[in-house]
């Protein structure tokens, strides 16, 4: 399954890339614009005189294209979640331990004890 996503996102890539310079490329409605610099009599060139129906044609079939491997990915993509194996997608699952840990008591010192001076005794 992850493959033939794999392979429908790259044709879903390459068709938003034709789509894009095919509106590009097509003649805007006052004669001017964008399509004229980026290549519209160059257009007129390849395709002939009825240049503007052409790409009308490819726009629109591009756009079909577009909308209907989006809608393909988006389902592809929910039924991937919804079989996915719970042992690869899920996060671990962390238990508490059963009882709170009781703090350590504090290390006794190990220092040598000096005697106490006698009171007793005189010099």
């Amino acid at each position: 399954m992850n493959i033939l996503l794999g392979i429908l996102t790259f044709v879903l890539i390459v068709t938003s890339v034709f789509l894009v310079l095919v509106v590009l490329m097509q003649k805007a409605k006052n004669d001017g614009g964008l399509g004229a610099a980026m290549g519209g009599g160059m257009a007129e060139a390849a395709f002939g005189a009825d240049t503007s129906n052409v790409l009308s044609k490819f726009t629109i079939n591009a756009a079909i294209t577009f909308f209907v491997l989006a809608f393909a990915l988006y389902l592809g993509r929910i039924y991937q979640r919804t079989h996915a194996t719970p042992t690869g997608d899920a996060l671990p699952t962390i238990t508490a331990p059963a009882a709170a840990a009781q703090p350590a008591a504090a290390p006794a010192t190990t220092a040598p004890a000096t005697p106490a001076p006698d009171a007793t005794k005189k010099p």
